[in-house]
């Protein structure tokens, strides 16, 4: 540690990687897509052990991914860059940057509102409930952005105000921003969303056991809780941003969307009390009935109480009461 940092005071800082790109060959591996591609998978890991325990079959959530996944990459880049222009469009800018999306650069509000496209589309192909399947995807998604964010980390990008805080963060002199080229540590902005997905993610998990949450509305929460955390974390940016009436854009976007996902979460809950009895659309849940018992594949019981933790629910049994009952006649309170 340098004696200028040692004078001011910081007792300990985070190190920031000394590099964010290795090289197999004529091959460039990447942090930053590593931390991408670690998130998406973690996600569909635990999406697809909390749709099993609902009463999803195997194999749906991977379908669906290959629907959202594209789909919100592109969403996600489309928003940066939409929301950062400079960089591409502005004077000195590269338009064709806008394409190197390895560099970093995918804006949440792209990612998700047209990964929920893609999501659309997979839920028709596979038979699943659009609104099931937003409810379980929730807190992996929670934990797939806190998992991402460390891609920020390697490459020194998106860091927050100046600060001598203990847990600082220290930037090479290479990434600094134009003004704070003599600044060596900051807020790590990174860590601070991280940590807040992290509990966000487990709150909605608490959440959806405790009160029965279905319908979207574990999607709600999930959108309002991170613009919540979002707003704050996004006013200690200091990288350039959109500014509208003195606040960055995504700010903007926060309450906006946090808006909107309290109404949506009030308006379910009126319109659709409860929890759905079934992740599968109607026809699809008799089928997969018959198939377990036609010993073809062993699936949750569609009508099973939701347990974030396990696996899948016992199989499902032919002449149990249950099979084939009409989805009118079940209890969804």
């Amino acid at each position: 540690m340098s004696g200028a940092l040692a004078s001011a005071g910081v007792l300990a800082f985070i190190p920031s990687p000394e590099q964010g790109v290795w090289h197999l060959g004529p091959v460039p591996l990447r942090a930053y897509a590593f931390c991408i591609l670690a998130g998406i998978a973690l996600a569909v890991w635990l999406t697809d052990r909390r749709w099993r325990a609902r009463g999803g079959l195997p194999g749906q959530i991977a379908d669906i991914a290959l629907w959202a996944v594209p789909f919100g990459i592109v969403g996600g880049r489309l928003y940066h860059v939409v929301s950062s222009p400079a960089a591409y469009f502005g004077e000195g800018g590269n338009p064709v940057a806008a394409l190197y999306i390895w560099n970093g650069g995918l804006g949440i509000w792209g990612a998700v509102a047209l990964g929920a496209v893609g999501a659309w589309f997979g839920c028709r192909a596979v038979g699943a409930r659009f609104s099931a399947y937003a409810d379980t995807l929730a807190p992996g998604l929670l934990l797939a952005q806190a998992v991402g964010r460390f891609g920020n980390w390697f490459n020194q990008e998106l860091y927050g105000k100046p600060t001598t805080l203990p847990w600082a963060l220290e930037i090479d002199p290479q990434h600094r921003e134009p003004g704070y080229e003599d600044v060596e540590t900051y807020h790590p902005t990174f860590l601070y969303e991280a940590i807040w997905n992290v509990g966000a993610a487990a709150v909605l998990v608490w959440a959806q056991r405790r009160f029965r949450l279905g319908h979207g509305r574990v999607f709600f929460s999930y959108v309002v809780l991170y613009t919540l955390g979002r707003v704050w974390i996004e006013a200690l940016r200091i990288d350039p941003a959109e500014q509208v009436l003195g606040l960055r854009l995504n700010i903007w976007t926060c309450l906006v969307v946090g808006l909107a996902g309290i109404v949506a979460f009030v308006v379910s809950a009126r319109r659709h009390p409860g929890i759905e009895d079934s992740v599968l659309v109607p026809g699809r849940d008799t089928a997969a009935t018959a198939d377990t018992a036609d010993g073809s594949d062993t699936v949750t019981a569609p009508g099973a109480t939701v347990d974030d933790t396990a696996g899948s629910a016992p199989p499902s049994s032919a002449s149990s009461p249950s099979a084939g009952r009409d989805d009118s006649s079940r209890d969804v309170r």
